[in-house]
């Protein structure tokens, strides 16, 4: 269905009528990213699913305004409002899981359970967060003179993704039609407005989230098992999994077993 919030046409997908499970995308991504799951999160959860700002089916305007992660936030609380439901289970993958946290923070009464997949509460320090956002202005440029196609065949091939690349090729290919549908504007201003530069540093604000809260990495991905390790130390109520056989993306590369502990966790 789609949703208008603060005059801004929101796309969602919802499946289920147990405890409220909102699942967001990573950048690139959509409402598909969660389908191979809906069939066994249904079983116990209400699995709301909405394509962010800038991709899927959701709009893409061109004031950066509305890509502020805040700004975001809030739009996702009053998405809610309008489904009609108070407290929810949140789950995000990367630049969903900074999404997903940013909503802890600002609105903690709202959330029951918290789920990061390879996601991280932003930059510590001014000069890192100047740094990104050059990198990610560039890129954002990148999309704008040249297209969704060349961007998308520059992404796929980030050292992020390379553990990806031994996964059958029918999986690879329909990630990458998904990617192909998405804006040029939409891509380039979540860049610009929602990067890991722009949004600000939760991580001084960890020690307030009173909620449990599991973290989830893959071994092969370094970068974020590090991140992960630090959080949790922040953490009042953190639990971390490392999955050993996948890197950035695990609930793509050991989908069964990403699964399966995204149930136990929200079913104990």
């Amino acid at each position: 269905m789609d949703v208008v919030v603060e005059g801004l046409n929101y796309h969602v997908e919802v499946f289920g009528n147990g405890f409220p499970l909102v699942c967001l995308h990573g950048f690139t991504g959509d409402f598909t990213t969660w389908l191979p799951f809906v069939e066994e999160w249904s079983r116990h959860s209400k699995v709301i699913i909405p394509d962010i700002i800038g991709h899927g089916q959701t709009e893409s305007p061109d004031s950066l305004d509305f890509y502020n992660i805040e700004a975001v936030a809030h739009n996702l609380y009053k998405l809610l409002d309008h489904i009609g439901v108070e407290q929810v289970d949140v789950l995000g993958y990367s630049m969903g899981g900074r999404l997903a946290l940013t909503f802890a923070i600002l609105f903690p009464h709202r959330v029951r359970k918290l789920i990061l997949e390879s996601a991280s509460p932003g930059l510590p320090t001014e000069k890192e967060r100047e740094i990104r956002r050059m990198n990610d202005v560039k890129l954002a440029n990148f999309i704008n003179e040249h297209g969704i196609q060349p961007f998308v065949d520059y992404w796929e091939e980030i050292p992020l993704f390379s553990t990806m690349k031994s996964l059958p090729k029918s999986i690879n290919e329909s990630i990458r039609s998904q990617r192909l549908n998405n804006s040029s504007i939409g891509l380039a201003n979540s860049l610009r407005g929602m990067g890991t530069g722009s949004q600000p540093s939760w991580w001084g604000r960890l020690n307030e989230i009173e909620i449990d809260v599991l973290l989830l990495t893959g071994k092969k991905d370094n970068k974020f098992c590090l991140i992960a390790e630090k959080m949790l130390k922040e953490l009042k109520n953190g639990a971390w999994m490392i999955c050993e056989n996948s890197g950035h993306a695990i609930h793509v590369e050991e989908k069964e077993k990403f699964g399966t502990i995204v149930s136990d966790f929200l079913n104990t």
